[in-house]
């Protein structure tokens, strides 16, 4: 199951949700603007990671944030209800 790191307060993390929602897939949505674990552990593998050098010199926060089963991490969720559509 995926594990998606974010807020509900953004636009973004709103529509990875309605999309993944409506493709049928599994996921476990942390939202950080409610519990300071699901922050901490955000920032934990947005501070060590590569994916996010980009969201942090645009002043970005890198959001949704998309954990695999396997530990990989995407920001774009795109690929997952297109390979369910397929």
């Amino acid at each position: 199951m995926l594990r998606i790191y974010g807020s509900m307060l953004c636009p973004d993390c709103v529509q990875c949700c309605e999309e993944l929602t409506a493709a049928g897939v599994d996921y476990e949505f942390l939202d950080f603007a409610d519990s300071l674990i699901h922050l901490k552990e955000f920032l934990a593998i947005r501070d060590k990671g590569e994916l996010f050098d980009t969201a942090r010199q645009e002043g970005k926060i890198g959001i949704p944030c998309i954990v695999e089963e396997d530990g990989s991490i995407k920001l774009d969720w795109s690929a997952y209800v297109s390979q369910d559509k397929a």
